[in-house]
Protein backbone atom coordinates (compact mmCIF):
# COMPACT_ATOMS: atom_id res chain seq x y z
CA UNK A 1 0.00 0.00 0.00
CA UNK A 2 1.20 3.55 -0.96
CA UNK A 3 2.08 6.12 1.73
CA UNK A 4 -0.79 9.15 1.38
CA UNK A 5 1.07 12.41 1.06
CA UNK A 6 0.60 15.25 3.27
CA UNK A 7 -0.45 18.06 0.41
CA UNK A 8 1.57 21.54 0.93
CA UNK A 9 -0.21 25.01 -0.32
CA UNK A 10 1.94 28.51 -0.18
CA UNK A 11 1.40 31.20 1.98
CA UNK A 12 -1.39 33.63 0.36
CA UNK A 13 -3.15 36.55 2.08
CA UNK A 14 -6.53 36.14 0.52
CA UNK A 15 -8.54 33.55 -1.80
CA UNK A 16 -11.03 34.16 -4.00
CA UNK A 17 -13.41 31.70 -5.30
CA UNK A 18 -15.12 32.31 -8.81
CA UNK A 19 -18.59 30.60 -9.53
CA UNK A 20 -17.75 29.09 -12.96
CA UNK A 21 -21.19 27.31 -13.07
CA UNK A 22 -23.26 27.11 -16.06
CA UNK A 23 -25.92 29.28 -14.69
CA UNK A 24 -23.94 32.25 -12.86
CA UNK A 25 -22.94 34.18 -16.44
CA UNK A 26 -23.88 33.18 -20.60
CA UNK A 27 -21.25 31.69 -22.60
CA UNK A 28 -18.70 30.48 -20.42
CA UNK A 29 -17.28 34.59 -18.94
CA UNK A 30 -17.15 32.97 -16.01
CA UNK A 31 -14.41 30.89 -16.86
CA UNK A 32 -12.82 33.27 -18.99
CA UNK A 33 -12.53 35.40 -16.17
CA UNK A 34 -10.91 32.61 -14.14
CA UNK A 35 -8.37 32.34 -16.90
CA UNK A 36 -7.76 35.64 -17.19
CA UNK A 37 -6.62 35.98 -13.54
CA UNK A 38 -2.96 34.35 -13.67
CA UNK A 39 -1.70 37.36 -16.52
CA UNK A 40 -4.30 39.94 -13.77
CA UNK A 41 -2.74 38.45 -10.60
CA UNK A 42 1.09 38.68 -12.63
CA UNK A 43 0.68 42.50 -13.80
CA UNK A 44 -0.76 43.60 -9.73
CA UNK A 45 2.28 41.18 -8.37
CA UNK A 46 -0.50 39.26 -6.57
CA UNK A 47 1.16 36.05 -7.69
CA UNK A 48 4.05 35.84 -5.08
CA UNK A 49 4.57 37.53 -1.89
CA UNK A 50 2.83 39.36 1.42
CA UNK A 51 -0.09 40.18 -1.44
CA UNK A 52 -0.67 36.39 -3.09
CA UNK A 53 -3.78 35.65 -3.92
CA UNK A 54 -5.50 32.43 -4.30
CA UNK A 55 -7.95 31.79 -6.65
CA UNK A 56 -10.04 28.53 -7.14
CA UNK A 57 -13.49 27.91 -9.24
CA UNK A 58 -16.68 27.08 -7.75
CA UNK A 59 -19.46 25.06 -9.55
CA UNK A 60 -21.94 26.89 -8.06
CA UNK A 61 -22.77 29.24 -4.65
CA UNK A 62 -26.53 28.83 -5.13
CA UNK A 63 -26.74 32.99 -6.15
CA UNK A 64 -27.18 32.37 -9.90
CA UNK A 65 -28.26 36.06 -10.65
CA UNK A 66 -26.27 39.12 -11.55
CA UNK A 67 -23.07 36.60 -12.32
CA UNK A 68 -20.11 36.47 -12.42
CA UNK A 69 -20.25 35.97 -8.56
CA UNK A 70 -17.02 35.86 -6.81
CA UNK A 71 -16.07 35.23 -3.19
CA UNK A 72 -12.79 37.11 -1.13
CA UNK A 73 -11.48 35.10 1.84
CA UNK A 74 -10.87 35.55 4.62
CA UNK A 75 -12.88 38.89 3.68
CA UNK A 76 -15.71 37.81 3.32
CA UNK A 77 -17.32 39.90 0.82
CA UNK A 78 -18.92 38.76 -2.11
CA UNK A 79 -19.14 40.21 -5.74
CA UNK A 80 -21.47 40.26 -8.71
CA UNK A 81 -20.91 41.32 -11.90
CA UNK A 82 -17.42 40.30 -11.81
CA UNK A 83 -17.01 41.27 -15.57
CA UNK A 84 -13.12 41.95 -16.55
CA UNK A 85 -13.50 45.62 -16.09
CA UNK A 86 -14.63 45.24 -13.00
CA UNK A 87 -12.30 42.72 -11.69
CA UNK A 88 -9.58 44.90 -12.87
CA UNK A 89 -11.20 47.33 -10.21
CA UNK A 90 -11.47 44.78 -7.27
CA UNK A 91 -8.13 43.86 -8.05
CA UNK A 92 -6.74 47.74 -7.57
CA UNK A 93 -8.68 48.72 -5.07
CA UNK A 94 -9.55 45.56 -2.84
CA UNK A 95 -7.00 43.29 -3.39
CA UNK A 96 -4.09 45.92 -3.70
CA UNK A 97 -5.46 48.44 -1.94
CA UNK A 98 -7.13 46.77 0.90
CA UNK A 99 -10.53 48.65 0.17
CA UNK A 100 -13.76 47.34 -0.67
CA UNK A 101 -15.73 47.80 -4.19
CA UNK A 102 -18.84 48.93 -2.57
CA UNK A 103 -20.88 48.99 -5.59
CA UNK A 104 -20.35 45.75 -6.64
CA UNK A 105 -20.49 43.91 -2.83
CA UNK A 106 -23.82 41.83 -2.69
CA UNK A 107 -23.35 40.42 0.42
CA UNK A 108 -20.61 40.26 3.56
CA UNK A 109 -20.49 37.00 5.28
CA UNK A 110 -20.35 36.62 9.32
CA UNK A 111 -17.84 38.81 11.08
CA UNK A 112 -17.70 41.57 8.08
CA UNK A 113 -18.38 45.17 8.87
Amino acid sequence: MSEVVKPKIGAYKRHILICTGPRCAEDGAAQALFDSLGDKFKAAVLNEGELRVKRSRVSCFAACKGGPVMCVQPDGLWYYNVTPQNMDKIIEQHLVGGEAVEELVFHRGPGCV
